[in-house]
């Protein structure tokens, strides 16, 4: 790997640990809002559904952006954006202002992933292993996200998190500015020559099968801290609620760094159109587990799905390579995330329905009944490409 091709995986791999880090530091804090501000469980679902949104629906103008302004000024865009709409979510006196400020935090970070991954994979040679990497930043700050929240939120405040993540977000635009090119150097666009146009069908049933899997992250993702703290009363009882619905939430995200990692040596051993649809099976049976257990078992189920889960994000970022052309990357990831979190992000707000209506455990066995449907156009995918 060369120096620039290191840096460009130490920023966006900085830069996705910290989306997914302050896009899960709320879930995680729910109990603690949920009684400050004496809401039900739907609403603040409700709350998630339109940061979520709002991270789908900013995809798309990001991934166009991306061919005028370029990599460099949209990821400053990102981070300084983000930087302050968590200033916003740290000062806020109010439920409305909170919720404003989460909405920007959303809007803010949507511009990352269409950017980021265009950066990958036009300046990483090997982009099956980039992409690993780079789910395995994702996946990290995912785990230490939901944690540093819990933590600051027992010892200082639960906005305590955000001013730091704003502080963190200032630190890493300068860095960015400070040592990414202007000008793209897009390694592999000699090898997009030599590419097919962009399979458009099969990009359509990615994006299809993409939304079911959205759903199921942020059902899962949402209510995984407080599940995790309500239904493990025999596992530890010495820790806290508070503290189990932080920590518990971080051990299976660290088991996604490893499943990440799974998923990229996977995708350049194996073909990854059938090991995309494997994985997607495998999730099926394993989110009814986490719905059904409890304590210990619950804990380990837990690890395995967030294992078999986060596997699937380095191949399907790297099918996304492979169906389009180099020239519309960004925008064809931008639609892909748009499809992915801003279809899939109405899942919390159903989710947060569920919650209230039946309980927070059946939220697991409907995310994996909405898989099958995903199945089924994966399998169409994979004779589109063929």
């Amino acid at each position: 790997m060369t120096k620039y091709e290191k840096i460009i995986i130490g920023i966006t791999g900085s830069s996705h640990s910290l989306v997914h880090a302050l896009m899960l530091t709320f879930p995680s804090l729910i109990p603690i809002v949920q009684k400050e501000f004496n809401v039900g469980l739907d609403t603040l679902g409700f709350v998630v559904s339109i940061s979520a949104l709002l991270f789908g629906l900013g995809a798309i103008p990001a991934g166009w952006l991306d061919r005028y302004l370029g990599g460099k000024k949209l990821m400053i865009i990102y981070q300084l954006g983000a930087s302050i709409a968590a200033l916003v979510v740290a000062l806020s006196s109010s439920f409305y202002m909170m919720v404003i400020g989460l909405s920007f935090i959303g809007l803010f970070c949507s511009i990352y992933h269409p950017t980021g991954l265009t950066l990958v994979s036009q300046n990483i040679n090997k982009v099956s292993k980039g992409m690993a990497v780079h789910g395995m930043f994702g996946s990290l700050g995912s785990a230490f996200g939901p944690l540093l929240a819990v933590s600051l939120a027992t010892l200082i405040s639960w906005r305590a998190s955000y001013l730091v993540l704003a502080i963190l977000y200032s630190i890493l635009a300068l860095i960015t500015f400070l040592n990414i090119s202007h000008k793209n150097q897009n390694i592999n666009s000699q090898k997009n020559i030599l590419k097919k146009k962009t399979n458009k069908k099969a990009l359509i049933y990615y994006f299809i099968t993409n939304s079911f899997l959205g759903m199921a992250y942020y059902g899962f993702t949402t209510f995984m801290p407080i599940h995790l703290s309500e239904s493990t009363y025999g596992f530890l009882p010495g820790i806290s609620q508070n503290m189990k619905a932080g920590l518990f939430p971080t051990i299976v995200f660290i088991a996604g760094m490893i499943g990440a990692l799974l998923g990229g040596k996977i995708g350049e051993k194996f073909d990854k159109r059938i090991s995309f649809i494997i994985i997607i099976l495998f999730n099926i049976p394993v989110f009814f587990l986490v719905g059904v257990t409890s304590d210990f078992t619950l804990i380990i189920c837990s690890v395995m799905l967030g294992i078999i889960y986060f596997s699937n994000q380095p191949i399907g970022n790297t099918l996304v390579s492979d169906f389009s052309d180099n020239q519309n990357r960004g925008f064809v990831y931008g639609l892909g995330f748009f499809i992915s979190f801003g279809i899939g992000s109405f899942a919390a707000g159903l989710s947060g329905m569920i919650a209230v209506n039946y309980s927070v455990p059946i939220i697991f066995p409907v995310m994996g009944i909405l898989l099958f449907p995903g199945l089924i156009f994966a399998y169409l995918m994979y004779r589109s490409s063929i």
